[in-house]
């Protein structure tokens, strides 16, 4: 059943981004078309971040699948917590910068205040898919769903004359 969460998560999450990147867009292009200045950094970043949360999402949801060996869990962990921690700084700051506005009206102002809305709606869809990782991880460590090769010794390794430390065979004990 989390997976499922997850999974829908994973979809709120790419929804949310392709909007934000859409909004940003459409504000940077207002202040560059129609203004003598170039759009603000808050909106610049904003359309970074959507951009980089489509990448670590496909990463994430297809690494695992396809690519085992490069789905690593810590990747998967700075993954979520750079997002989280990019929309909080995002939505923050762009919210900081529209409440010094000396007016703001129009679509563009609005475009620029849903930004704000779905940046802290993404903030806290990136928390909630950051506690099941959470989760994951104390229940089964970094190495529960790790598969780093084979099944066992091979090669030289498996003839070296090395004492094997653990429990006998039982077979040995009845000798």
């Amino acid at each position: 059943m989390p997976s499922m969460i997850v999974l829908g998560l994973r979809a709120a999450q790419l929804v949310f981004a392709i909007i934000i990147m859409g909004l940003s867009a459409y504000v940077a292009n207002w202040y560059n078309v129609d203004t003598l200045t170039t759009s603000p950094s808050q909106i610049n970043w904003l359309l970074f971040v959507s951009i980089y949360t489509i990448l670590s999402v496909a990463y994430l949801e297809l690494a695992p699948r396809f690519m085992p060996r490069a789905a690593h869990p810590y990747a998967t962990i700075a993954l979520e917590l750079t997002n989280m921690l990019f929309y909080f700084a995002g939505f923050v700051a762009l919210a900081v910068f529209i409440s010094k506005l000396l007016f703001c009206r129009g679509t563009v102002c609005g475009a620029a205040r849903a930004d704000v809305v779905f940046g802290a709606f993404e903030f806290a869809l990136w928390v909630g898919s950051a506690a099941f990782l959470a989760k994951d991880v104390v229940k089964s460590g970094f190495r529960g769903g790790l598969k780093l090769g084979g099944s066992g010794a091979s090669g030289s390794a498996a003839t070296s004359s090395a004492p094997q430390s653990g429990p006998q065979m039982k077979e040995s004990q009845l000798a």
